[in-house]
Formats: C-alpha cells, sequence, structure tokens
C-alpha cells in the first residue's frame, strides 16, 4: 500500500518514529502541506494520514485510490466523513490519548493564576529579594485552592480527571453535562445546572466538544453571570468562546482572567482580541503536546492502522 502523511510535523517534529508505518507499506511524510498540493500528493495514496489538512467532498473525489483515512487527532472535523462513507472509506481518529496532559495544563493555568510564579520569578531574577529589606515578599495575592469552587462544563474523560485532580486539592466541584450519568467522583463533587456552575464557580473549565449548541457559547451574557474574581480556562475547543466579549470582560474587570490553550483560528491574526487583553494566559495548543502524550498517540495510529489492514476498523467515526 502507499501511505502519504500530509502534516506530520506537529505530531512528530523529529523526537519520535515514523518506522511503524513502514509495515504497511511505502511511506512518504511531509511536514506540512498546503491546500493547492494536496490532491498531487496523495491522488496516488491508498491510506492518507493527517492532522490538520482539510479532506473536503472536492479533495476526496480526486483521490480514486484511497481505501482508508487515518487522523492524528480526536476531532474530525477536517475530513467530509459524508463523502467518505459514500465511497466506503473508514476514517478513523485517535481518542483518549490526552486525558491526563489536557487535566495538567488546566492546573498549570489555575496554579499561575494563584501562585503567580512567573511574576515572582521575574521579580527575584531582576533584583527585587536581594534588595529586600524583609525575608520575603509578594507581589500579588496569593490564593489557596483549598474550599474554592471548580466549575467543569463537560464531563467525559478529560473533565473526570479534572475532577479527581480538584479533589485532591481540596475543591468543590460543580458539574454540568446535558445528559449527567451516576458516578462516585467523591465528596465535594456534585452535578449542577448551567447557570449554577457559571454563578457560583471561582474557576470554570471547558471540556465540551464544539457543536452548534457550543459554538459561543461563552459570550457576554455568561460573562456577565460570572463572579469578577473567577477565572476561565478553555482547554476544549476555540470557538465555544465569543473571543471579543472574553477580551471586553478581562479589560473591564468584569473577570479577573481566563487560561486559553485554543483560539477561534490558528495560528491566531495578529488582531485577535486575546493577544492584548489583561490578565489573559495564552498557550499555542500545547495540551496535547507532551513527549508521552504523542507518543500514545502513536501507539493507537499504529493499532488503527494493523486493524484496517486486518479488516476490521477501529475508532471509526463515520460507520
Amino acid at each position: 500500500m502507499k501511505i502519504v502523511v500530509l502534516d506530520g510535523n506537529t505530531t512528530n517534529p523529529g523526537d519520535l518514529d515514523w518506522g511503524f508505518l513502514t509495515q504497511f507499506g511505502e511511506c512518504t511524510i511531509y511536514d506540512r502541506t498546503p491546500r493547492v498540493l494536496t490532491v498531487e500528493r496523495a491522488k496516488d495514496a491508498e491510506i492518507v494520514v493527517t492532522n490538520k489538512v482539510v479532506l473536503d467532498r472536492e479533495v476526496l473525489e480526486q483521490l480514486p485510490k484511497l481505501q482508508f483515512i487515518e487522523l492524528l487527532s480526536t476531532g474530525y472535523n477536517v475530513i467530509d466523513c459524508d463523502c467518505a462513507r459514500e465511497r466506503g472509506i473508514p476514517v478513523s481518529n485517535i481518542p483518549a490519548y490526552s486525558t491526563d496532559a489536557v487535566a495538567q495544563l488546566v492546573f498549570a493555568f489555575i496554579l499561575e493564576f494563584c501562585n503567580h510564579v512567573s511574576v515572582h520569578n521575574e521579580a527575584v531574577k531582576s533584583g527585587e529579594w536581594t534588595n529586600c529589606p524583609d525575608f520575603c515578599f509578594w507581589k500579588t495575592g496569593l490564593t489557596e485552592l483549598g474550599g474554592k469552587a471548580l466549575g467543569i462544563i463537560g464531563f467525559g474523560r478529560i473533565g473526570q480527571r479534572v475532577s479527581e485532580i480538584a479533589s485532591a486539592f481540596g475543591m468543590r466541584v460543580l458539574a454540568y453535562t446535558p445528559h449527567p450519568k451516576h458516578l462516585d467522583m467523591g465528596p465535594g463533587f456534585s452535578w449542577a445546572s448551567l447557570d449554577e456552575v457559571i454563578t457560583e464557580s471561582d474557576f470554570i473549565t471547558l471540556h465540551c466538544p464544539l457543536t452548534p449548541q457550543t459554538e459561543h457559547m461563552v459570550n457576554g451574557n455568561f460573562l456577565q453571570k460570572m463572579k469578577p474574581s473567577a477565572y476561565l480556562i478553555n482547554t476544549s475547543r476555540g470557538p465555544v468562546v465569543d473571543e471579543a466579549a472574553l477580551a471586553q470582560a478581562l479589560n473591564t474587570g468584569a473577570l479577573a482572567g481566563a487560561g486559553v490553550d485554543v483560539l477561534s483560528t490558528e495560528p491566531p491574526k495578529a488582531d485577535n482580541p486575546l493577544l492584548t487583553a489583561k490578565n489573559c494566559l495564552i498557550t499555542p495548543h500545547i495540551a496535547w503536546a507532551g513527549f508521552e502524550t504523542r507518543g500514545r498517540l502513536l501507539q493507537i495510529c499504529k493499532d488503527n492502522m494493523e486493524a484496517f489492514c486486518a479488516g476490521t476498523p477501529i475508532h471509526v467515526v463515520n460507520p
């Protein structure tokens, strides 16, 4: 089989091994593929591997040999799954590989807001501790997490892992999902309505999928209901948040801060209002990018390829 990886650089910039692909056939790996080259590079492929390169109907109809699409992501919105289904082409994604990594970044944001490590590190390096008359000083208020309320919107694997970590910090957890299930999440946990999460939480973290119902769910009305002392964390999907409304809330002091790993357009445009908003921490979509996490991703990719070649594809998103 001929295999083409269209955009392998973000998944594996050189610290992991693509060698496993050669057991399935002849493999060509591109770091990046602009749309104008997608068909040219994939036209003879029987298996196409993609992360963010779009395979819409226009492209798929020009790939006559294609038999299988392997995603390097959990999300599959870059694929026209209906078109692939019509042609009998299974599309497999990479589920549940980044749960711990995403939960870890949520608390990296939260702890930065509570302990202000970067602010104090910079102060020490600039000589403020050396010249201080006391044995310690702090630049801004420090906060304990114990007893604080963490609102979790979306309660799949990642939301549940975040809840477990919050419990270890002694936080109260208010969880919202449209379809709550009976789960024993321990003391301090309770289901809540969306309004209760918004109005009662000291921190709100988003773990919901992007759907027509959740797009711009965090809008001006949502933000006005939050405590002015509260913080918003988004590691889900950028368009869940109305970025202009969030920037306004931050700049006017209606919200204490925000930590976001995802934006509506990535890379962001220079005029994205969050780039200049007050107390807004932004990371470049790295929650999934730990070495161990990406290694797990490639192992699931290998499992998907083996299953397809055996005639029993798994993790199929277009059955």
